[in-house]
C-alpha cells in the first residue's frame, strides 16, 4: 500500500476531519469536558457505522478495519480535538484484548455484534478501596455455586462504568492460597441484578466510579480464562498498559516506514495530548495579550524562555519510550502546567467560563488534570519500580522482598 505524504493527507483533509466536524463538534466536547464520562456512546457507534472501529473480535473482522497508519491518523485528530477526555476507549482496548484470547465461545457470540457496533464498552473493575498499586490485595470474592458464581465486594476508579455495558473484574475465588494465586477474571454485565454504580468526583473533572456487587450471580460464561488462574492475565493486562511488555510498549512491526510514522501519531494521543494543548494555548494568550506598558506579552524574554522550556518538555515526553514515558510525562506535565499558570498570573487560575481567565481556562483545566497523571494505571511511584526492577535489573525492593 502506498503511504505516500498527499494519500494521508487527503485522508486526513476529506475524510477525518470533516467525520469529526459532524460527529465530534466543540459542543460534545466542551459537554464530555463538563460531564467526565471518559468517552461519547453516540462518536463511538457513529466510528463503528464508518468502519473505524478496530475489529476486537476476529468473528467481527470483515476486512474494512482501517489500516494501523490510518487508525493513528484518526486517533491523532481525536486528540488533537479532546485531549485526554476518552480514557474509556484504551480501557475498553485493553479489556477486548483479554476478551478475544480468554473468554467462552458463548461470551464472545453474546458481545460479539454489539462491540462492532460500537454498542458494547467495556470498562475496567481492577482497583478497590483497600487495594490500588497492589492489585492482587483484592478482597471481593466470587464463590462457586454450580453453573454460575456468586459475587460480592467492590470496585472503584472505574472510569465509564454508569455508560459501560461491561465490566472486567478480579475476584477471589480461592482464599485459602497466595495472594497472587486464587484469583479469577470475569466480564461482568452491569445491568445484572446485584450491581450498583455509585459516581465518584475528581479533581480534574472526570467523573470515575463505584461498582458494588451484592451477591451477584454470574454465569459460569462470564468467565475469562481458568479458575485461581486470573493473575497471570491480569497482570499481562497491566503490562501492556503500562507497556511494561518485551517490547517496551512498542506497536507490531508493521514494516520500518509505517511503524516510524505510526509511532509518531501515537506519541501524542491520550493524556500526552495535554501537554500540546496547554502550550499552544499558552502561546496564544502570551501572543494576544498585552501588559500596563502596551506591550505583548510575548515579546517579553522571559516570557519566550518559560515557553521555550515546556515546549522542550514537550518534545521530551513525546520521544520518550515506553516504559520510561508515563514516569518522565507525568513529572513534566506537572511541574509545567503550574509553571504556565504562574506565568499568566491570577488569570491563569480562573476555570473556563469566568470573565478574564486566560486562554479560555485551558491552563486552569490542564493544571487540574495533570496531578492525576501520576496515578493513572497505578502510581508513577510503582512505575519507578518496575522499570528498576524489569528493565534496569535492579533488586527488588523491601516491600516486595517481605512478600
Amino acid at each position: 500500500m502506498d503511504f505516500s505524504r498527499i494519500e494521508l493527507d487527503a485522508f486526513l483533509d476529506d475524510q477525518v476531519r470533516p467525520f469529526m466536524d459532524e460527529h465530534l463538534p466543540g459542543d460534545v466536547v466542551d459537554r464530555e469536558r463538563r460531564e467526565g464520562n471518559g468517552f461519547v456512546p453516540e462518536y463511538q457507534r457513529a466510528l463503528a457505522a464508518r468502519g473505524w472501529l478496530e475489529p476486537w473480535l476476529a468473528e467481527a473482522d470483515d476486512g474494512s478495519a482501517l489500516d494501523p497508519v490510518r487508525a493513528a491518523i484518526v486517533r491523532a485528530e481525536e486528540t488533537d480535538r479532546v485531549g485526554p477526555l476518552f480514557p474509556v476507549v484504551g480501557s475498553h482496548s485493553l479489556v477486548m484484548s483479554v476478551v478475544k484470547q480468554f473468554a467462552s465461545d458463548a461470551l464472545r457470540t453474546e458481545i460479539a455484534t454489539g462491540v462492532h457496533r460500537g454498542e458494547i464498552q467495556t470498562c475496567l473493575g481492577y482497583t478497590e478501596p483497600d487495594c490500588g498499586s497492589d492489585a492482587a490485595a483484592i478482597r471481593t470474592r466470587a464463590v462457586r455455586d454450580g453453573d454460575e458464581w456468586l459475587l460480592t465486594g467492590q470496585k472503584m476508579f472505574s472510569t465509564g462504568a454508569h455508560l459501560c455495558q461491561y465490566a472486567m473484574i478480579t475476584a477471589r475465588t480461592n482464599p485459602e492460597v497466595a495472594k497472587h494465586q486464587g484469583i479469577t477474571m470475569f466480564l461482568v454485565p452491569l445491568d445484572h441484578p446485584g450491581v450498583e454504580v455509585q459516581g465518584i468526583g475528581t479533581l480534574g473533572g472526570e467523573r470515575t466510579n463505584f461498582i458494588y456487587f451484592d451477591e451477584t450471580r454470574l454465569a459460569d460464561i462470564y468467565r475469562l480464562g481458568p479458575v485461581d488462574q486470573g493473575w497471570p492475565i491480569a497482570s499481562g493486562a497491566l503490562a501492556a498498559e503500562h507497556g511494561m511488555d518485551e517490547s517496551h510498549g512498542a506497536i507490531p512491526d508493521h514494516g520500518a516506514s509505517e511503524g516510524d510514522l505510526v509511532r509518531a501519531l501515537e506519541a501524542v494521543t491520550g493524556w500526552l495530548g495535554v501537554f500540546g494543548r496547554a502550550l499552544d494555548a499558552a502561546v496564544d494568550w502570551a501572543q494576544h495579550t498585552t501588559t500596563p506598558e502596551g506591550s505583548r506579552v510575548i515579546d517579553d524574554p522571559a516570557v519566550r524562555l518559560r515557553l521555550a522550556r515546556v515546549a522542550l518538555d514537550c518534545a521530551v515526553a513525546q520521544i520518550t519510550p515506553n516504559p520510561y514515558r508515563r514516569v518522565i510525562a507525568s513529572d513534566l506535565l506537572i511541574r509545567d502546567t503550574a509553571e504556565l499558570l504562574d506565568m499568566t498570573g491570577v488569570a491563569g487560575v480562573l476555570a473556563s467560563g469566568e470573565d478574564g481567565a486566560a486562554a479560555g481556562g485551558t491552563l486552569e483545566w490542564a493544571h487540574r488534570f495533570a496531578q492525576g497523571t501520576s496515578i493513572y494505571g497505578g502510581t508513577t511511584d510503582i512505575q519507578r519500580n518496575l522499570i528498576a526492577e524489569h528493565f534496569l535489573g535492579l533488586p527488588r525492593h523491601r516491600g516486595a522482598l517481605r512478600r
